[in-house]
């Protein structure tokens, strides 16, 4: 935003307002951390803020403060329709396009709010009146951190702020190991912290309190479904409904298993494929240069950031599997570049 823009900004949000905060499709820690995080520091402000998120999302981030006023769309569409067409301000945290909230995303297309676009993915859409927005930051939640602080607002940061924004920024670059943590980032989660973030407490609800049954799912993926092509420096896993169920899987119990796979000597290119609701949802991760954005937009009805991106398939799992596979020998040049 400009210089004009965040006095507009100010101007809305200097009365009490009816605020909603929508995120993207099965939201990740960066879209709940984001939205909670947002929602804890409007209401300080005394607006009147719903967080609307468009399906369910994994039970680890039900601790996050605020998470007991959130509505899902899929469960709750009637009421949340209602406060959407009530809304005089709309956030759109973490998604660039209203495609990434499903039917929810046809109530924001219809509503007359005023709507700000708050991302970090490549290729926004035109959709909303202000937007803060670039790709050359960790995550939505640094970018929230840096909406307060542009509403000279820093001094309303708190734990309940700083505990949302530390778990969407931990998560979205792996506990800080991904290309996209900067400098900056590093600074902007010691502020968080100095303002009552808990680093070991937060660490520990996400990545120490698995189910016994998502370890051995886990186990599973890694002794039995894991596929390494040394000859284009891929590796993927793959896990159908019939597995998932195997293992009493629960939302969020496969996240991050993607990063196993890229985390092997050697690999530069990493896929994930899960049979949910009779699609197939494919996670895509890369190292360097060769861009998994641009690959699931071509050949996966997807898309997301140039080292890691999402899509899916309406194919069977075999038939996925077989395309994806196919699809390789038209990148071994890139994916063998050094």
């Amino acid at each position: 935003m400009n210089t004009k823009q965040v006095k507009e900004v100010k101007a809305l949000l200097a009365k009490p307002k009816k605020i909603v905060i929508v995120t993207h499709w099965s939201p990740d820690g960066d879209a709940m951390g984001s939205s909670l995080g947002l929602y804890n520091y409007l209401i300080k402000k005394n607006h009147k803020v719903t967080v609307i998120t468009p399906n369910d999302y994994p039970e680890f981030l039900h601790w996050l403060p605020g998470n007991n006023k959130a509505i899902d769309f899929s469960k709750k569409a009637t009421t949340a329709k209602k406060i959407v067409a009530g809304a005089e301000l709309i956030f759109c945290l973490d998604f660039n396009s209203l495609k990434r909230i499903d039917k929810l995303g046809d109530e924001i297309a219809k509503s007359k709010a005023i709507k700000f676009i708050i991302d970090h993915h490549l290729q926004p859409e035109d959709f909303a009146n202000y937007m803060l927005h670039t790709v050359n930051v960790s995550s939505t939640c640094e970018l929230v951190y840096d909406f307060i602080c542009l509403m000279s607002d820093k001094k309303l940061l708190d734990k309940n702020i700083g505990n949302c924004l530390y778990t969407g920024i931990m998560t979205d670059t792996g506990s800080f190991r991904f290309p996209s943590t900067s400098a900056k980032t590093h600074l902007v989660v010691a502020d968080l912290m100095k303002y009552g973030a808990e680093n070991a407490e937060i660490h520990n609800r996400i990545y120490d309190d698995s189910t016994e049954d998502k370890i051995k799912l886990l186990g599973f993926s890694l002794g039995e479904k894991l596929t390494v092509l040394k000859e284009y420096k891929t590796a993927f896993f793959s896990l159908t409904d019939k597995e998932l169920k195997k293992y009493n899987y629960k939302k969020g119990d496969t996240e991050g298993v993607v990063n196993y796979a890229l985390s092997i000597k050697g690999i530069r290119f990493a896929a994930f494929f899960v049979e949910r609701d009779g699609i197939i949802k494919a996670s895509f991760r890369s190292k360097g240069s060769f861009n998994v954005n641009l690959f699931s937009r071509n050949h996966f009805k997807g898309g997301g950031h140039a080292n890691a991106a999402g899509g899916m398939s309406e194919q069977s799992m075999k038939e996925t599997i077989k395309k994806f596979v196919s699809l390789l020998p038209d990148y071994k040049k890139e994916l063998n570049k050094k």
